[in-house]
């Protein structure tokens, strides 16, 4: 499994295009000839970019699912939605497909934000909005959420 580590801030062109971040381009060397997939994000009015080995997991997941209870095949459409094949171009420039510019609002100041072993894609001022935070909530989420774990680091 990856583990992508930045945000960074860049601009899209008219056409969609973005100079994709070197300091990704360095973490994901090895694997990004095999290019990527971009989708609609779950939760968020985002995009998500995943490389495409951490394509091939997440597809493995979503097909063991029994496709003879509907709720499961109307997850897997919803999720599947808007799915497509991505690549850089010779000058490092990902292209954004027009459907996905418009599932997420993006304008032309886009933030690229690493969450493990994916990138999401937002336009700015929504990010903006997404990350702002009350650091008390913040603390109360972060106890509910990774709380219960009993491991303890020691050196």
């Amino acid at each position: 499994m990856l583990n992508i580590i930045g945000t960074y801030e860049c601009k899209a062109d008219v056409k969609g295009r973005l100079m994709f971040p070197v300091a990704f381009k360095n973490q994901l060397a090895a694997v990004l000839n095999q290019g990527f997939v971009i989708k609609r994000s779950i939760f968020e009015k985002c995009l998500e970019l995943y490389p495409a080995t951490e394509w091939e997991n997440e597809s493995t997941r979503i097909n063991k699912l029994n496709r003879f209870k509907k709720k499961n095949v109307d997850f897997i459409r919803k999720f599947m939605s808007g799915v497509k094949s991505v690549k850089l171009d010779g000058t490092g420039r990902l292209l954004i497909p027009r459907d996905l510019i418009n599932y997420g609002g993006i304008k032309n100041e886009i933030v690229l934000a690493s969450v493990v072993n994916k990138i999401e894609i937002w336009d700015k001022a929504q990010y903006e909005q997404a990350v702002d935070y009350d650091p008390d909530e913040f603390g109360d989420l972060a106890e509910e959420v990774m709380g219960d774990t009993d491991t303890e680091t020691t050196e």
